[in-house]
């Protein structure tokens, strides 16, 4: 029951520590909102994302289109709203996809090390040493543009980065005294290595997360823009920017608002990010 409680407390002061700045919490209600705007894109769309008029075209911004129409006549405020479920799934599902292949191999590296932990890391250097947009354009451009090859695409660039994270973690919790004392008991690896040594080094992979999902939504959007990533005519935020830029002198809207959103979002993650270390990094609570 003590423990219940000592646990409970720590919870609600790691919590008021995350509220208690303001950024984080700007960053966390603009995620949500993002969020919801995905979600019901159908019913706060007012207009359908491709419906063409060529009548509008590159109409400015008024009562009837919030952020005005693109060169086809679309609404340019419904398809940043349509848009948004691209951007979430390319960097939340990357993420994931990096997230659970590099902590298995970090771990793994880290807690056998030896020939084993020398050859997956050495593998991840080297996929470390491409620049991760370039490798990600190859890797998309050889696979196919669409939302899972886009995922699978970064996922992949992202993967060293989390190996290495939890790789540098897993070195030091295996050499924990209670660590051993469960190994002396007989527990099997895999339990050992699961329940025990891959809890108690993930919290560095959490901050981690949430900062590379803000590099994972602007790789998304400047492979959106190359043309290949999301397929048109799927409302992208950055395939918008593709459709817009040539517009600029004329409308700047299209691409502006686009471009806009892009920039809160991964303002948001940052914030987020910057606020879940400040509660999880032991350094910064003392």
């Amino acid at each position: 029951m003590d423990n219940d409680k000592k646990t409970s407390a720590d919870s609600n002061r790691s919590l008021k520590r995350f509220l208690r700045n303001k950024f984080n919490l700007i960053g966390g209600i603009i995620i949500l909102l993002f969020l919801l705007i995905s979600i019901f894109a159908p019913v706060i769309s007012p207009h359908p994302p491709n419906q063409v008029n060529l009548k509008m075209s590159l109409q400015p911004p008024s009562k009837t289109n919030f952020f005005g129409t693109d060169s086809l006549g679309r609404d340019v405020f419904s398809r940043i709203i349509h848009g948004c479920s691209a951007s979430l799934i390319v960097g939340l599902g990357s993420v994931g996809f990096s997230l659970v292949v590099g902590s298995f191999l970090g771990v793994i590296a880290g807690y056998f090390k030896g020939s084993i932990g020398i050859v997956i890391m050495r593998f991840m250097d080297a996929l470390w040493s491409f620049p991760s947009i370039i490798l990600a354009l190859g890797i998309a451009a050889s696979i196919g543009p669409g939302i899972k090859n886009i995922i699978i695409a970064i996922g992949i660039t992202f993967i060293p980065g989390f190996a290495r994270v939890i790789y540098s973690q897993v070195l030091i919790v295996r050499e924990e005294v209670y660590i051993k004392a469960i190994k002396s008991l007989g527990t099997k690896t895999s339990r050992l290595i699961f329940w025990h040594v891959l809890p108690n080094s993930i919290t560095p992979v959490i901050v981690y997360s949430s900062l590379m999902a803000a590099q994972a939504v602007i790789a998304e959007a400047g492979l959106s823009f190359l043309g290949i990533g999301v397929i048109p005519p799927r409302a992208a935020w950055g395939n918008m920017l593709r459709d817009g830029y040539i517009y600029l002198g004329v409308a700047p809207w299209v691409s502006l608002f686009p471009g806009a959103a892009i920039f809160l979002l991964v303002l948001a993650f940052n914030f987020v990010g910057d606020g879940l270390r400040d509660v999880l990094d032991v350094r910064m609570t003392q």
